[in-house]
């Protein structure tokens, strides 16, 4: 695992395991997605990244060191984005969660169900 993958990921943990002060209408919910988050790292920590194999990769040749670090990045980047729009995600459902706000919670937990998948 890439180091840019794995801070994206200790980032991500860090910031959902955050507690919330208070039980609001939606902390059930939150609480649940927190755990669905943290089963999802850990599947993904322990199968490593991937990719889909690239047409050249059928071509019966190596793959050069540059084309390894290349898809190791795009692989990195992705993985920080999602990391970034689930943290953020997961913030917005707190302050809504705060506020009493249950719609915006539920949207918010809908983002992260989309974003990390079923």
């Amino acid at each position: 695992m890439s180091i840019q993958r794995l801070a994206a990921l200790n980032a991500l943990t860090l910031m959902v395991s955050m507690s919330v002060s208070h039980a609001g209408p939606c902390a059930a919910e939150i609480d649940r997605m927190h755990a669905r988050i943290e089963a999802r790292l850990g599947a993904n920590a322990t199968a490593g990244p991937s990719a889909r194999e690239s047409p050249a990769a059928t071509m019966h040749r190596q793959p050069t060191p540059g084309s390894i670090a290349a898809a190791e990045e795009r692989l990195g980047e992705e993985s920080a984005r999602t990391a970034e729009a689930v943290a953020s995600a997961m913030a917005r459902a707190r302050e809504a969660d705060r506020a009493g706000d249950k719609g915006t919670c539920e949207q918010a937990l809908a983002t992260v169900l989309r974003a990390i998948g079923p």
